[in-house]
């Protein structure tokens, strides 16, 4: 068994775990409240010190982080070591606003290496295995996340970055790509060029692992029909380290966090206030092992459950579900709160393509809710009649979803724009009023 993976550690007891973060929480917090003077103020408003912290049961004395505080400590107001013992910077991939820059030492990298090794593991991995890297290398942390875990198991690693479809196929096909990296959206168009391709016996994928945007469990089964994998599902932020702080085992009922390495708490968005284990709220991650950046309870806006249910494969990490939206980018439309996948599960329910675009505007001072949906072949040689009938099932069942109307309009097959990285599913005009 390689070396990274530690069943002592993966599969240990709830006791074993918390008294590793206990240690670990009350180091990182003297570490920086001595190096980082913009969260000793913080703990400063709050009057809380080191001195107060003694256990995870203390987690909640402290103050939160959001992505403002990063865009307002911005470049190095974060930063808990010396500049000269940071050996990479890596980046969000936003575009408003200050961009959020993470630093890591050696160390944080060999421990980011750790987990996205364990979730390679997890997905079947191992050394015999040639893994196919199609995320975005760069300041974007899927590929060199992703890279780095694939060299600890010892597979053979494909660093192809994103885009050049065409050359993504032919090296799946002439070397022979078992596991597969990359955005769900990008996998169902690279199974989609596939199958245009007549090239489905060329291919000897046996696993994917998809993160970097949302995608629901209809979308997996989608991914997983067309190019005959099991499709992992792996959870990361920049601001934390990237990809494998939790990833999903062979059960793909959640991903088990890393907690070794970081705390997961959920919360009330609006008060704050911790909410116990199986309740719906926002995500909050500490991290206990990071020397150069790390964030105590940073905000992700992801809303998700924590469960701490027997595992069939072993693990005893807490698993997170799959993130069912965004406490802070989720669409509200006439006062009504939606999430894409709330549209996409409507969508793929009534098989039709993944690829698909929500346009909100607004129109005499009401908003407007919109949805593009691709057709297949198939339906693209409908009768008008035939269209226009589907466009009504679409309109009462997303109604019966999101409780308020969205217009439909059924567009011909290939006529959205495919996305080789995050897929642009949201176009909400209101922000050009």
């Amino acid at each position: 068994m390689p070396n990274y993976y530690q069943p002592e550690i993966e599969c240990a007891s709830h006791e074993q775990i918390r008294a590793w973060q206990d240690e670990r929480l009350v180091k990182t917090v003297r570490h920086v409240y001595q190096n980082v003077p913009y969260y000793r103020n913080l703990m400063d408003k709050r009057g809380v010190t080191p001195d107060d912290i003694h256990s995870v049961d203390d987690l909640c004395k402290l103050p939160f982080l959001t992505k403002d505080d990063l865009r307002d400590a911005y470049p190095y107001g974060l930063l808990a070591t010396p500049l000269q013992d940071c050996v990479r910077i890596q980046s969000t991939s936003g575009t408003t606003g200050r961009r959020v820059v993470a630093f890591y030492t050696q160390h944080d990298i060999d421990l980011w290496d750790d987990c996205c090794a364990r979730a390679i593991m997890a997905a079947g991995g191992t050394k015999d295995d040639v893994v196919h890297v199609c995320y975005g290398y760069g300041l974007f942390t899927g590929g060199p996340g992703l890279n780095g875990g694939s060299h600890k198991v010892g597979s053979l690693t494909l660093p192809m970055s994103s885009g050049n479809t065409e050359r993504q196929i032919q090296f799946m096909c002439d070397l022979g790509s078992t596991i597969l990296c990359c955005t769900p959206s990008y996998a169902a168009y690279l199974g989609e060029s596939i199958h245009e391709r007549g090239l489905q016996d060329k291919i000897k994928l046996k696993a994917g692992i998809f993160g970097a945007e949302a995608w629901s469990e209809e979308m997996r089964q989608d991914i997983q029909q067309k190019l005959g994998i099991k499709a992992y599902d792996i959870y990361g932020l920049t601001e934390i380290s990237g990809p494998g702080v939790s990833f999903e085992c062979s059960e793909q009922r959640g991903m088990h966090v890393n907690e070794d390495h970081f705390i997961a708490e959920i919360i009330d968005p609006n008060t704050g206030e911790v909410l116990p284990d199986g309740e719906k709220g926002e995500l909050v991650f500490t991290s206990i092992t990071k020397e150069a950046f790390p964030l105590i309870r940073y905000r992700t806006r992801d809303i998700c459950v924590l469960s701490r249910e027997k595992c069939s494969c072993g693990r005893t990490h807490v698993r997170m579900s799959k993130p069912m939206g965004r406490s802070d980018d989720m669409l509200i439309v006439k006062g009504v709160n939606v999430f894409p996948s709330q549209i996409e599960t409507v969508l793929l329910n009534k098989g039709y393509p993944a690829n698909y675009q929500i346009v909100v505007s607004r129109e005499h001072n009401s908003d407007k809710l919109e949805v593009l949906v691709e057709m297949t072949p198939e339906m693209f040689s409908d009768e008008l009649s035939k269209v226009s009938a589907r466009e009504d099932e679409l309109v009462g069942a997303l109604k019966a979803m999101l409780g308020i109307y969205a217009q439909v309009k059924l567009v011909a097959p290939k006529s959205i724009a495919r996305s080789e990285g995050k897929a642009v599913r949201i176009i909400d005009k209101r922000k050009l009023y």
